[in-house]
C-alpha cells in the first residue's frame, strides 16, 4: 500500500498542471538534478515548453519508476516468501528440538543424580581408618573380632566388594540344600545337622557401626563397606584406592582378598553361550542363581571332583531324587577326592555318591563345550559326548592378588598368594590372612591353605599381631566335608593322595555320622568347637600286635584314622565319620615323631569304642 501511493504522488507531480507551474528547470531544480545536466537538457530539446520533447521526458520519468517500483516489490515478496518457509521449517523442527532438549535436560538430570549418588558414597568413606581390613569374608571378620578383643576402643574398617555382611561359605554347599524352606535362597537360614536353625551370617547388621560414623564413636566399632573394591594401594603412603575414586589412609592394613573360583581353559574359549549356562560356584548370589537353576532345568553337570564338587554333587542328587533332575559329575580323577583320599576310600566314596543318585564319570577329561541344539554338549577326549543344560565348574581357587604389582608385595611361584612370614606379616604394618596368604608352617614349611578354619585361624592371628601379640602361625588349621548328614569326615596337616598312607579303620555305630556330631558340638561348623584346642601330652603304648586291622576291598568303611606319612612321619590325618578329636590330631603333628606302630597311635581316638 505504501508502494502504491508513492506511485501516485510521483505521477501527479509530473502531470500537465505541475509541467504548467515550474517548467522544465523547476522540474530539475525540484530533484537537484546537477547544473550541467539541467543545460544539456534545455540545448537538446527543440520544442516549446509543453511540447513533445517535454512529453518523452516525463514518459521515460514515468516508465522508469513504474520499473523500480516493480522490482521493489518482486524483491519484497520474495523476502516475505522465505521469511514464511523459514517460518513453516521452525515450526515444524520445533517438536525435534523440544524433544532433543527435553532428552538432554534428562540426561543432565541422569547424569547429576548419579554423581549425587557417587558424592554421597565418598561422603560415606572414612578418609581414615586406623584398622583397614582389605576383603568381606571369614579371615577378615576373624580379625575385626580378635583386634577389639585387646583393643576394645578400636577402629576397624571392613572394604569388601562383596554386596554381603560378613558370612560363613561351608553351608551354600551343604546345608542350604537339605532345607525344606522355600524361602531358604532368600533368608539364608538353616537346620544344622542337629536340627538347629541358623543363618550363614557371622553377625546381624546391628552388630555393626556406620562408615560415616566411626570415626567419631569414641568407644569404635567394626564398620562395613560392602560393594566396593580396593583397586590400589601405596603401602609408603599408607593409602589406599576404591573403585569409586576415595581414598582411605590408615596405620594397619589386612589383606584377607580370598580367592576367585577357577574355570577350564575349554569353557573359557567356548563363547557367550555357553558362559551363560555356567556357574562358577563360590559366594551367595551363586547359591541363589544355582538354586534357582536347579528347578527350572532337566541337568546339570558337574564338573570337579575335590571338596566342592562332590558336596554339590550330593546336594543336587537328593533333589534329583525327588525332581527327576539329572546330575552328573565329572572329573579326571579315578574316584571322588582322588586327590586327597587313598585310593580304596576315593573309590568308597565314589559309590556312596551314586547311591545319592548321582551319575558320577570318573576319568572324564573335557576336550570341548558347544551348544547343540538348545542343549550344551561336552565332549570328552576318550570320545564320549554328554549332553547337558547347564554346568557347575569347581575345579578350584585363584587366590585374588591383584594388589601385589601396585603394593610391591611378593606372591609366591609355587603355592600362589601373597608371600608372607610366620607371622603373616608382608610389611611392617601390613598382614595377609585367610585363602591368600601363603604362610611359613613351622613344621611343615611354606603353604597355602584354602579352608575355613584356616581363614578363622589366621584372621584371628593377624587380627593378634596387629595389636602387638608378634606370634607365630603354629597352629595346624583342619578341614572337614560331609557328604550329606550320614558321611562326613575331618582332615589336617598335608592331606595328599600321592603321600604314602595307613589306613585303620573299624565298625561304625549310629554315633559315628555328621548329624551325631553337630548335636553333641551344638554347631554345623565344626572349626568352632575345634578352634586351637591341643591334647595335653600323648602317651602310646609300645609296639604290640593289635587287632584293629583295616577292612578288606570292598568292606564298608565305617570310621577309621588314615595317616599320611612323609620320611615315616605323620604330616596329615584324616579322621573318617570321627568327630571331636581334633585336638589329638593336631598334637600328633605337632610332635613330629616317627611312630612304629600306628595302630597303637589309632588307638587314641577311641575308634573301638562302641
Amino acid at each position: 500500500m505504501f508502494r502504491c501511493r508513492v506511485a501516485t504522488r510521483l505521477v501527479r507531480a509530473l502531470g500537465p498542471r505541475s509541467r504548467g507551474r515550474a517548467g522544465t528547470g523547476n522540474f530539475f531544480q525540484r530533484w537537484k538534478v546537477p547544473l550541467e545536466v539541467q543545460l544539456s537538457r534545455q540545448v537538446t530539446s527543440s520544442g516549446v515548453p509543453g511540447g513533445k520533447g517535454e512529453n518523452t521526458v516525463f514518459a521515460f520519468l514515468v516508465g522508469l519508476s513504474a520499473l523500480g517500483a516493480g522490482a521493489y516489490a518482486y524483491k519484497t515478496l520474495r523476502e516475505d516468501q522465505k521469511r514464511y518457509n523459514e517460518r513453516i521449517a521452525t515450526i515444524d523442527q520445533r517438536p525435534e528440538q523440544d524433544a532433543k532438549a527435553l532428552s538432554e535436560a534428562d540426561a543432565a538430570s541422569q547424569s547429576t543424580a548419579a554423581q549425587e549418588t557417587e558424592a554421597a558414597t565418598r561422603s560415606e568413606v572414612p578418609s581414615h581408618a586406623p584398622f583397614l581390613l582389605i576383603g568381606g569374608g571369614t579371615a577378615a571378620f576373624a580379625a575385626a573380632r580378635s583386634i577389639r578383643a585387646r583393643d576394645p576402643g578400636a577402629k576397624v574398617l571392613i572394604v569388601s566388594e562383596d554386596p554381603e555382611l560378613p558370612y560363613m561359605r561351608p553351608p551354600l554347599s551343604k546345608e542350604l540344600w537339605f532345607s525344606d524352606d522355600p524361602d531358604v535362597p532368600e533368608t539364608l537360614r538353616f537346620k544344622q545337622w542337629n536340627g538347629k536353625q541358623r543363618s550363614i551370617y557371622f553377625q546381624p547388621p546391628s552388630f555393626y557401626v556406620s562408615a560415616h560414623d566411626l570415626p567419631h564413636l569414641e568407644n569404635g566399632g567394626v564398620a562395613v563397606l560392602t560393594g566396593r573394591k580396593v583397586v590400589h594401594m601405596d603401602i609408603r603412603g599408607n593409602i589406599v584406592k576404591l573403585d569409586n575414586g576415595s581414598e582411605i589412609s590408615y596405620d594397619k592394613c589386612l589383606i584377607a582378598t580370598g580367592g576367585s573360583p577357577r574355570n577350564l581353559p575349554v569353557i573359557e574359549r567356548a563363547g557367550k553361550e555357553v558362559h551363560q549356562r555356567l556357574t562358577l560356584f563360590r559366594k551367595v548370589e551363586d547359591f541363589r542363581s544355582l538354586e534357582k537353576i536347579s528347578r527350572e532345568v532337566k541337568s546339570v553337570t558337574i564338573i570337579g571332583g575335590g571338596f566342592l564338587g562332590s558336596e554339590l554333587a550330593c546336594a543336587l542328587g537328593r533333589r534329583a531324587q525327588s525332581r527327576g533332575l539329572e546330575v552328573i559329575q565329572m572329573f579326571p580323577e579315578n574316584g571322588n577326592m582322588g586327590k586327597v583320599l587313598p585310593e580304596y576310600l576315593s573309590h568308597w566314596t565314589t559309590n556312596k555318591v551314586r547311591r545319592e543318585g548321582v551319575n558320577v564319570m570318573p576319568n572324564a577329561i573335557v576336550k570341548s563345550v558347544s551348544v547343540v541344539g538348545n542343549r550344551l554338549q561336552i565332549r570328552l577326549k576318550d570320545g564320549r559326548k554328554v549332553e547337558t543344560d547347564h554346568i557347575v565348574a569347581a575345579v578350584g581357587l585363584e587366590p585374588n592378588v591383584e594388589l601385589a604389582k601396585s603394593a610391591g608385595l611378593e606372591v609366591d611361584s609355587d603355592f600362589g598368594g601373597f608371600r608372607v612370614n610366620a607371622e603373616l606379616q608382608a610389611r611392617s604394618n601390613i598382614w595377609v590372612a585367610g585363602d591368600a596368604a601363603c604362610f611359613y608352617d613351622i613344621k611343615l614349611g611354606r603353604r597355602r591353605v584354602e579352608h575355613h578354619d584356616h581363614a578363622v585361624v589366621s584372621g584371628r592371628l593377624a587380627g593378634e599381631n596387629m595389636t602387638g601379640a608378634a606370634k607365630p602361625y603354629w597352629h595346624q588349621s583342619m578341614f572337614w566335608s560331609d557328604l550329606g548328614p550320614d558321611v562326613g569326615y575331618e582332615a589336617i596337616g598335608l592331606v595328599d593322595g600321592s603321600l604314602p598312607t595307613v589306613g585303620v579303620f573299624a565298625k561304625a555305630t549310629s554315633k559315628d555320622t555328621p548329624r551325631s556330631a553337630t548335636e553333641e558340638s551344638g554347631t554345623g561348623i565344626r572349626s568352632e568347637s575345634e578352634t586351637e584346642l591341643e591334647a595335653p601330652e600323648l602317651k602310646v603304648s609300645a609296639a604290640s600286635p593289635s587287632s584293629l586291622q583295616a577292612p578288606q576291598q570292598g568292606e564298608d568303611y565305617g570310621k577309621g584314622v588314615i595317616f599320611y606319612l612323609r620320611d615315616k612321619v605323620v604330616v596329615g590325618i584324616v579322621l573318617w565319620n570321627i568327630f571331636n578329636r581334633m585336638p589329638i590330631a593336631r598334637k600328633i603333628i605337632k610332635d613330629g615323631e616317627e611312630h612304629a606302630d600306628l595302630n597303637e597311635v589309632a588307638k587314641l581316638f577311641n575308634i573301638h569304642e562302641e
